[in-house]
């Protein structure tokens, strides 16, 4: 199993670079703006554009880590009265839901509103919208690979993942 280990480690490693790369960028991006727009007096709506998008790219790519971490929002009303062998069942069941909601929604239904919005431009960038949309195809598979590594994790280790 020192390989689903080996997949997990490179997955965070990977997640970590991008949204690091993305909050650095929407801060130099940020400060332009405001220098552009208090400095300059001339706001700039291609900045604008780019923090939405970086934001919308970094948010899901963190939601991405916070899953595949097992670290996400969780109301705990049934967990924290289970143990043992029935909290397992219960955290295998959430993850299959979670892993059927990131292949149903996020990917096929990304892959749908990704395909249909090529031919729409974003106002700014000019850039067809799909770019921006891929990454929730793109997350929905790595929310469905982690939560198959939880799901092994869960099954070898239980309730001490």
């Amino acid at each position: 199993m020192a390989i689903l280990d080996n997949i997990r480690n490179v997955m965070n490693k990977v997640i970590r670079i991008i949204c690091i790369v993305l909050f650095a960028f929407m801060v130099i991006i940020g400060t332009y703006q405001i220098l552009v727009r208090y400095i300059f007096n001339s706001p700039s709506t291609v900045s604008e554009e780019l923090l939405t998008y970086s934001f919308t790219w970094m948010s899901l790519f963190a939601a991405a880590y916070v899953s595949g971490k097992r670290e996400h929002m969780r109301m705990g009303f049934l967990a924290d009265k289970l143990s043992g062998k029935n909290l397992t069942i219960l955290n295998v069941v959430i993850e299959i839901i979670t892993i059927a909601f990131a292949l149903i929604v996020m990917v096929y239904g990304g892959i749908s509103i990704t395909s249909l919005s090529m031919t729409q431009k974003t106002a700014s960038l000019g850039i067809p919208m799909g770019y921006i949309y891929i990454v929730i195809p793109i997350t929905g598979i790595v929310i469905a690979v982690y939560g198959i590594l939880n799901v092994t994790d869960l099954i070898r280790k239980g309730e001490n993942v």
